[in-house]
This record gives C-alpha cells, sequence and structure tokens, in this order.
C-alpha cells in the first residue's frame, strides 16, 4: 500500500504503508498478546456476571441510503452493565481476575467463579486488596464498578479538565476519586507512582514496561463485545469498521478478535482520533511510537490520549488499513443526527466518544477524496462502535438539547 496523507475540513487520513497483506492471519507474534482462549475465557466469566446480556447492533437503513453506502450498522454500548461504556467489559474484569489470581495463591491454586466471589466466601482476601487507574470516565467507573461488585477498595485519579459528572459517576460506585494536576498521561503516571507507594495493584488499559498483563485482561474482556457483533452479523464481516484510538486497547481487541475470526476477509479497519490528541496517527507517519504533548484538548474526552499502549500498537502497526484524525464539530454532529434518526431509523444516544465513527463519515462524504481514500461506495457495509451512551448527561443534553430519556421517549 503506498502511503498518503490527505487534509481536509475537520479530518486529516493517513494510510498505512505496512498493514499487512490481506491474506496474512493472525500470526504467532500477535497471538501471543491477544489469543482465542483469553477472549474465550473472558466471554465465559462476563456472561456469568449479575446483569449481562448482550447489547444491540443497530441497522440505520435510511442514514445509509443518505450516505450512499449498502448498510449501517451501529453497536450500542450505552446499556452495558448500567455504566453506559464499553469499559464495563474491560476494567471491571481486569478487577475480577486479580481478585481470582488472590484467591488461588492462599486456596491451593483455585480459581473462584464469579459467583463464589460474589457469595462473600473470600471476603478476608478480597477486602484488604485495593485498587487504582487513571482515567478520562469511563473506564475508572468500570474499574470502580468492579471493585464494588466483588468487594475491594479502590482509589481513582481523574486529571485536570475531566468533568464533574464523570467525576461523580465514578464516586457513586464507591470508589474515592482524586484529581490531580496535568493531563491524561500526567495523571497515569501519578496513578502508577502512588500505586507503588502503597502497594495497591494499578487496573489500566494501558501497558508499559514491566506491565502488561493486566491490560492484556482488560483487552480481551473487550472481545466479548466483538463476540457479539460476530454473531450478531451471523458471521457475515462488515467491508469497513471504524474504531475509536485513544490508547488503543480498544481498537487492538476489535481488530484482534476479527482478524482471528475473518482473516482475509476481515473488514478494513480505520481508526479515529481527536485532531488535537493525534499519537496514533503521528506514529503510523513514522512507524513507531510517538508522544504527543500539550493538553490534548477535545470534546471526545475518552480519547484525550498523548501516548499509545505499545501492546495495542503491536498489533495496530499493521492492523490499520487507515488512520484518521476528526475535528470536534463532526463528533458533536454526529450526537445530534443520532438523537434525530431519518424515518424509521432507531434513535439512538451516543456520547461524544461513540459518536465519532459517524463523524468521520459525514466529514468524508463532504470530500470526494477522502471518500475514496477510505475506499466507500455503494457496496460498503460500515460498522461503527458506539462506545457510550450519555456517560455525562450535562454535556449531553448541552450537545442535543435534550436528556436521554427525552430522546428515547
Amino acid at each position: 500500500m503506498n502511503a498518503q496523507i490527505l487534509h481536509g475540513d475537520g479530518i486529516a487520513l493517513y494510510t498505512n504503508p505496512i498493514g499487512c497483506d490481506a491474506t496474512e492471519d493472525y500470526g504467532q507474534f500477535r497471538a501471543a498478546i491477544l489469543h482465542e482462549q483469553g477472549f474465550d475465557a473472558a466471554e465465559k466469566e462476563i456472561s456469568g456476571w449479575p446483569g449481562y446480556s448482550s447489547t444491540a447492533l443497530h441497522t440505520l437503513p435510511n442514514l445509509a441510503r443518505k450516505l450512499g453506502i449498502s448498510a449501517l450498522y451501529y453497536k450500542d454500548e450505552s446499556t452495558r452493565f448500567g455504566l453506559k461504556s464499553f469499559k464495563a467489559l474491560g476494567g471491571a474484569y481486569a478487577v475480577f481476575r486479580l481478585i481470582q489470581k488472590a484467591v488461588a495463591l492462599q486456596h491451593n491454586g483455585h480459581l473462584p467463579s464469579p459467583q463464589e466471589i460474589l457469595s462473600g466466601r473470600y471476603a478476608d482476601i478480597i477486602s484488604k486488596m485495593t485498587v487504582t487507574c487513571a482515567t478520562d470516565g469511563n473506564h475508572g467507573r468500570s474499574v470502580a464498578w468492579g471493585a464494588q461488585l466483588f468487594g475491594c477498595r479502590c482509589v481513582i485519579y481523574i486529571h485536570a479538565t475531566v468533568s464533574e459528572g464523570r467525576r461523580a459517576a465514578i464516586a457513586f460506585y464507591g470508589a474515592e476519586v482524586i484529581r490531580v494536576q496535568g493531563n491524561y498521561d500526567d495523571s497515569v503516571h501519578h496513578a502508577a507512582s502512588e500505586a507503588a507507594k502503597n502497594g495497591w495493584t494499578v487496573v489500566s488499559d494501558t501497558t508499559y514496561e514491566g506491565y502488561r498483563d493486566i491490560p492484556i485482561d482488560v483487552m480481551h474482556g473487550y472481545g466479548v463485545m466483538s463476540r457479539e457483533i460476530v454473531k450478531q452479523l451471523h458471521d457475515a464481516p462488515p467491508t469497513h469498521v471504524l474504531v475509536q484510538a485513544g490508547v488503543g486497547a480498544l481498537a487492538a481487541s476489535v481488530c484482534a478478535t476479527f482478524w482471528q475470526k475473518w482473516g482475509a476477509a476481515r473488514p478494513k479497519f480505520i481508526i479515529i482520533e481527536p485532531e488535537h490528541a493525534d499519537c496514533f496517527f503521528q506514529s503510523g507517519q513514522v512507524g513507531h511510537p510517538v508522544i504527543v504533548t500539550g493538553d490534548l484538548e477535545t470534546v471526545m474526552a475518552g480519547l484525550a490520549c498523548g501516548e499509545v499502549s505499545p501492546v495495542a500498537w503491536d498489533i495496530l502497526k499493521s492492523g490499520i488499513d487507515c488512520y484518521a484524525t476528526l475535528a470536534d464539530k463532526f463528533a458533536l454532529e454526529g450526537m445530534r443526527v443520532l438523537a434525530n434518526p431519518i424515518g424509521d431509523d432507531p434513535k439512538i444516544v451516543s456520547g461524544e466518544t461513540g459518536s465519532t465513527g459517524l463523524g468521520l463519515l459525514m466529514a468524508a462524504h463532504e470530500n470526494t477524496v477522502a471518500w475514496n481514500t477510505l475506499g466507500l461506495g455503494p457496496e460498503s457495509r460500515v460498522l461503527m462502535i458506539g462506545s457510550e451512551g450519555d456517560t455525562d448527561p450535562t454535556i449531553y443534553k448541552q450537545v442535543v438539547g435534550r436528556t436521554a430519556e427525552e430522546v428515547l421517549a
């Protein structure tokens, strides 16, 4: 593939020159990172948690027709375990795995089931554990929920620009929430330092030197969502999948799941970042991870990340077909379009990061070169990952003009 950089109104695209050949299999190296056994284990355990059910995969035929494509799918994570985000699958699963391992150390290697842990049988062990992380909002909420559900202590760090609504949503699950100065990456480093000082365990979705097993558990947890999509599509792959980047944990999990399942028939893989927090876009151009500094200002709060996760990069550096950045205005417009559907398309409540896929489609639709660069046309069947609902109801109402309840009424 020849590298190509395109800059348009609120959109930039970079085609990946080292993207693997379409016939390349998932590979031994990648399978050592995210593997089918890990996805199997996460699916088995999470499907047994209280309140588990598959989230909806919406079809939007009228919007697809307006955009000039064959089909448009939206995986709606706004109902996931009541946390309104796919993140519920990852952080909480990693907390569960930590607790399993702690119990096993004291009970001859026995890995307890969710039901055994929830029964309180091992409360004497679990109550002494403390988990922590830094968050833009959704991951911390998942870790806090998992800690509350399974019975351990939780301390969450948020950075300067995390909204008060997102802080309160984390505290709702019993976590101690501490705000620190700086951006998201600064809060990540602070959480790691405090954990080392206090003997706590960091539950992060990003890897760094000497720390990878827990983020891999997080990514395997995310795979539950991708496997649901495979079943909901009746094993018929879309032609394109649009996935939010952030540190890359979600994108790597989706990429790995689809690559393992569909091989050469897997969809064209496009990742999306805010234009001022584009660590993958910058990294792709030089072929290795690049740190983006500054305040990383964007309304897409969950994507305000300046450093890629090294383990995610190892999968995505050859799994991505196209890197994309997006201006805030398109993400916000995507929220409004989903809330005000065409004809009998479903009404969808999407937060600022959940609407990025549609935002990219709308931006590209106004730019013929961008549309063609993405390989979109009348036969395209596009999957969008609706990663969150109204995780901050105040911001949602400001953008859409109505509450989520009013939209869905």
